[in-house]
């Protein structure tokens, strides 16, 4: 079957108040759960960017790291929940309950699989 990522932009929850964000967090891992239980979680995550540590970098072609995001990054990844189903819709239904959970959008992308080139 086909994987499909779920994915957020870092600021994409940053009109929800301090105070919800347990209630967010706990929706968040039931999607994850009912996910897991239909045999279709693959991952989910949220990345971190406020913990002080240069965690993000990139490596260029010429093997230049670049600590923090390239320069001409316009948006970066929040946070991620990937599953494993067998079509766009089922992914989009998916994306739905973490866009539920989560308070904010989300973009949903098919992963091109292991023998594309």
């Amino acid at each position: 079957m086909p994987k499909y990522l779920i994915s957020f932009e870092k600021d994409a929850m940053d009109h929800i108040p301090e105070e919800d964000f347990a209630e967010v967090g706990a929706a968040a891992r039931a999607v994850c759960q009912e996910a897991e239980d239909a045999g279709v979680f693959v991952f989910s995550d949220g990345l971190s960017y406020d913990d002080g540590d240069v965690e993000h970098a990139v490596v260029d072609v010429d093997a230049m790291v670049i600590d923090g995001p390239y320069p001409e990054s316009k948006e970066l990844i929040g946070g991620i929940f990937i599953v494993d189903v067998p079509t766009r819709e089922a992914a989009l239904e998916w994306a739905a309950k973490v866009a539920v959970a989560c308070r904010c959008a989300q973009d949903v992308r098919k992963f091109r699989g292991p023998n594309a080139v």
